[in-house]
């Protein structure tokens, strides 16, 4: 080890820039899920309650369309750093809209903050997430064995954040009302910008650089583009056409023609060469992959809440938990077991298992979680012990530390060097598309079709796994090399 190498890894044997990343993101998801925790909730709560009374079918596919929104816009955030402004200040740019948009749902009332507070949160969030994300993955060499223990902790570092948001805001909200918890949410955004601005100056050179720079005469064109799309977006919600008890589907559309364009745009760039493009290619088994585990997975914030509302024993010791403690169960779950991957992945080196069979794994695992519901269905409410429900959701973190982090890593391993941050931001795009389709799915769940539903995703997800299983060796030929 050289005397710059001993200096440089200061954060758990980490570059020690990886805790400034760290920081940001933390306070970045404490808000995110935070506020998220109580969203649905209080869109169907009733006005007696705190809520805004909008019919359950409508909520979740508005906090499907949301957490969808979320994902689709980190094509938003790769495209500014990639050809406008470089990664490190749409990061910084990202997390301030992130802040107004909690202080928009704290302060303004009924579904006007509503709309506010997603759509900037929404567009910050992806830019956080694509950007945050990118950073980390510059760090590294392509080949340097730290890669996936790096993203590991820094996943750590998300969830974190995942942790301590729901527990905190959803306490406040059910001592205080909706608006304090989303106040709280907001705070915990100021602190996260505070401490990067102190750090932003160790992110310099290529964090600062714009990979692939849009020509200035194309700036102004660009611009009269955006205003014009928000101008038709603007239309479109006030003469009704995108109506809540859709937003969702049409979330899935925009982001599965997004996903299609966004992998023809780059493996026909003439900036792509041959190697890059076998990469990408192999890519895309991965990416359907994706799709399919974040549309199980991210039903914790559709199904399992609601789930948890209306049939979860939530009572200890004689004190009923808030609703979205629940959310608070997964990330507890990735603190324990994200080191121990990360120790795992690094101990075993280049004998680890490689991206596609991590993926597969990852998938069938998470059908498995879904499986685990069967024997609590058909039950009342308070039916659901919390223990069991807390074991299904170790499951969903194995699956998702099979996957998630991994997923971020190969993004920025297969990215193209004119694509680098975009090649991120298509990874998210998989998320997007599930998220959204988690949310359209949620309309089919219900007390009386409890094994039908749970069981016929579960069996999907196992032969999804199963045959990304079987594809593996083709993949790994196409990555070239990249495991």
């Amino acid at each position: 080890m050289t005397v710059r190498e001993a200096r440089e890894r200061t954060f758990f044997g980490q570059p020690r820039v990886l805790a400034n990343l760290f920081g940001v993101e933390l306070w970045e998801r404490f808000s995110f899920y935070g506020m998220q925790g109580i969203l649905l909730i209080y869109l169907y709560y009733s006005a007696a309650r705190g809520g805004l009374g909008v019919d359950e079918t409508t909520a979740t596919s508005i906090v499907g369309a949301y957490g969808g929104a979320v994902y689709l816009s980190t094509i938003l955030g790769a495209w500014a750093a990639d050809r406008l402004f470089g990664p490190e200040r749409v990061l910084f740019a990202s997390a301030a809209l992130v802040m107004a948009g909690h202080i928009c749902l704290a302060v303004l009332p009924g579904l006007t903050g509503v709309a506010a507070g997603l759509i900037l949160i929404a567009v910050g969030s992806g830019g956080v997430k694509a950007n945050a994300t990118a950073l980390v993955g510059g760090l590294y060499p392509p080949d340097d064995p730290r890669r996936d223990a790096g993203f590991s902790l820094f996943y750590l570092g998300i969830n974190l954040g995942a942790l301590a948001g729901p527990l905190l805001t959803g306490l406040l909200q059910q001592e205080a009302g909706f608006h304090y918890g989303f106040a709280l949410a907001a705070l915990g955004m100021a602190v996260g910008l505070v401490q990067y601005t102190f750090g932003r100056r160790s992110l310099a050179g290529p964090a600062r650089e714009v990979p692939n720079p849009l020509p200035p005469e194309r700036r102004r064109l660009v611009a009269v583009a955006g205003v014009a799309a928000v101008a038709v977006i603007a239309g479109a919600a006030v003469m009704g056409l995108l109506p809540a008890r859709h937003l969702a589907t049409i979330v899935v559309v925009v982001s599965a023609v997004a996903s299609v364009a966004y992998f023809g745009v780059i493996l026909t760039a003439r900036t792509v060469t041959r190697v890059e493009r076998r990469r990408m290619l192999a890519f895309i088994p991965m990416f359907l992959a994706s799709v399919v585990f974040w549309s199980l997975y991210q039903q914790q914030f559709t199904v399992v809440t609601v789930y948890s509302d209306q049939r979860l024993d939530r009572s200890i010791l004689g004190w009923e938990m808030p609703v979205s403690w629940v959310q608070s169960i997964n990330p507890v779950f990735i603190i324990v077991l994200s080191g121990t991957f990360a120790a795992i992945w690094t101990r075993l080196g280049d004998r680890q298992p490689s991206t596609p069979a991590k993926f597969a794994a990852g998938t069938a695992v998470m059908g498995l979680g879904f499986l685990l519901f069967l024997p609590l269905a058909g039950g009342g409410p308070n039916s659901a012990p919390l223990l069991a429900l807390a074991g299904i959701l170790l499951v969903f973190t194995v699956a998702e530390l099979l996957l998630s982090p991994v997923g971020l890593s190969l993004a920025t391993k297969v990215a193209p060097a004119a694509f680098r941050t975009q090649t991120v931001a298509l990874f998210f795009l998989s998320v997007a598309l599930g998220t959204a389709i988690s949310g359209v799915l949620a309309r089919y769940y219900s007390a009386d079709d409890e094994t039908w539903y749970f069981g016929i995703l579960g069996i999907a997800a196992l032969l999804v796994g199963a045959l990304l299983a079987a594809l593996t060796p083709l993949i790994r030929r196409l990555l070239s090399g990249v495991r």
